[in-house]
């Protein structure tokens, strides 16, 4: 008989499928091999923390005064921050060097 104790279900799966953590990019930088970055307005941002919602690799962290700032330690370039912003407070645009 199977162990269905050693089952991985959805029921474990953590709301909305969100990693808590940054994975694998906490132990591989991105910043290295990234062609395009972020660049965020903060003329045109609500703090409504979209970008961090989307941030597949957790690279978004909200400052004391509401905003969001990117690490580009660990940004990736994949643009989704800018496409799910609302108010298009993020541009992306390609990494200088």
């Amino acid at each position: 008989m199977a162990d269905t104790d050693a089952i991985v279900g959805w029921k474990t799966i953590t709301f909305g499928c969100h990693v808590m953590e940054p994975g694998s990019s906490a132990r591989f930088r991105t910043g290295d091999w990234r062609s395009q970055r972020p660049v965020i307005d903060r003329e045109k941002c609500i703090k409504c923390g979209m970008c961090w919602i989307y941030c597949p690799d957790m690279a978004y962290t909200q400052t004391e005064d509401g905003f969001f700032e990117v690490n580009m330690e660990y940004c990736k370039g994949c643009g989704i921050c800018a496409h799910e912003c609302p108010k298009d407070a993020i541009t992306i645009v390609p990494e200088e060097g």
